[in-house]
């Protein structure tokens, strides 16, 4: 019984820690997230307005290029797609580089480059 008083004491003075002083204290917490809430809804309304007029313009330029996007896709798609499955996975090759004569060149990556593979993969 005497080692569980303290026990108890300092449980029920931790508890007093935890509760606001007073009243007032609570309030003024409570209208201090109220005012957070209130300033983060105002800046958001704010961009909103600001940004409005951007985004329908855009939202404009979009929908003329939509017709011009779908033929793209419709006649790169088939060859992209060739391309990739020959290309494979694009981490094993560096980034590309201009020659000084002006030709591009792309270099594989060594496997010491690559790097060990993650648990559970097995390369082919």
């Amino acid at each position: 019984m005497k080692h569980i008083r303290p026990l108890i004491t300092a449980l029920f003075i931790a508890s007093l820690g935890a509760l606001p002083l007073s009243a007032q204290d609570a309030e003024q917490e409570e209208q201090g997230r109220s005012l957070m809430e209130e300033g983060a809804r105002l800046f958001l309304e704010g961009i909103r307005r600001e940004m409005g007029p951007a985004l329908e313009d855009l939202r404009g330029m979009t929908e003329d290029m939509e017709p011009a996007l779908r033929q793209f896709v419709e006649e790169m798609g088939p060859a992209l797609s060739d391309l990739m499955a020959k290309v494979g996975d694009l981490s094993a090759y560096h980034a590309p580089e201009v020659l000084p004569n002006g030709d591009i060149i792309i270099r594989r990556k060594t496997p010491q480059e690559i790097g060990p593979l993650p648990e559970g993969e097995i390369e082919l």
